[in-house]
């Protein structure tokens, strides 16, 4: 299977999508908890983690095609920045195979333009595009430093994300290079009205990528959704407030009328 899933748990099943250059393993600290009433499905995007790249992937469409399958008949979709972008445009394209929605860091639209202020400035994407041919294992390092600028356990966080990068075996460049193009394409406010299911969107108050209003904004377009704000954190609140990043989880997805899934062996 080219599209690396690992399954785990017991209860309605929840698929997990990460963020650009990371991996399923980025979930580890919060497994644990999330595993006890979820079945969790980890996937790894492709040319991350233990999933093949995929030549035939070149912008978000046939990214998502090639996770689609990924679903099922119903689950949940929880994801993360790039994996937020991916989850977001998986439910508007399958709506009926996804029963509720966690949008983590999550915008309809990465990098800044007239009509959309709140997001990150096209010169600074392009100098990482830049550094990637030139450095590409810097470039990752140096993100992985900027996702978790401002918060409150910033050196924590970090340290687990350096191990975590390279968990499964370091990401395939050409898999880093278009998701770098993904993140300066997709503009998907257009999709919003079409994603109709609840949704959660988990906002971190210091993050420095994905600013707040962003997320806040998305909450307010999309049909039938609510913004949680997790104080202190930056980037990846599920690493240095997973606590409260579970909690939320946990309220959000407890009285959702989804089947039980098979347990992994």
């Amino acid at each position: 299977m080219s599209v690396h899933v690992n399954r785990t748990g017991r209860g309605p099943r929840l698929v997990l999508l990460h963020g650009w250059a990371l991996n399923s393993h980025v979930w580890d600290d919060v497994l644990p908890a999330l595993a006890e009433r979820f079945t969790l499905d980890c996937v790894d995007l492709p040319g991350h983690g233990l999933s093949d790249w995929l030549p035939e992937i070149t912008d978000l469409d046939s990214l998502v095609g090639a996770i689609a399958p990924v679903l099922g008949d119903r689950c949940h979709v929880l994801g993360w920045s790039l994996g937020a972008l991916v989850a977001l445009h998986l439910t508007a394209r399958h709506a009926a195979h996804v029963e509720r929605l966690v949008l983590v860091a999550a915008t309809p639209k990465f990098v800044a333009d007239d009509s959309w202020t709140a997001a990150m400035s096209p010169a600074v994407l392009r100098q990482f595009a830049t550094r990637l041919e030139q450095d590409y294992r810097g470039t990752v390092q140096e993100f992985l430093a900027l996702q978790v600028r401002g918060d409150e356990r910033a050196h924590a966080a970090l340290r687990t994300l350096r191990r975590r990068v390279l968990a499964a075996g370091e990401p395939d460049p050409r898999a880093l290079s278009v998701g770098l193009d993904v993140l300066r394409d997709a503009d998907l406010r257009a999709d919003l009205p079409r994603v109709r299911v609840p949704t959660l969107v988990i906002a971190g108050e210091r993050d420095s990528i994905v600013p707040v209003a962003a997320s806040e904004a998305l909450a307010a377009s999309l049909p039938s959704a609510r913004a949680r704000l997790i104080r202190g954190a930056a980037h990846a609140p599920f690493l240095s407030h997973a606590d409260e990043f579970c909690a939320e989880v946990y309220g959000f997805l407890a009285h959702a009328q989804l089947p039980l899934a098979e347990s992994a062996s």
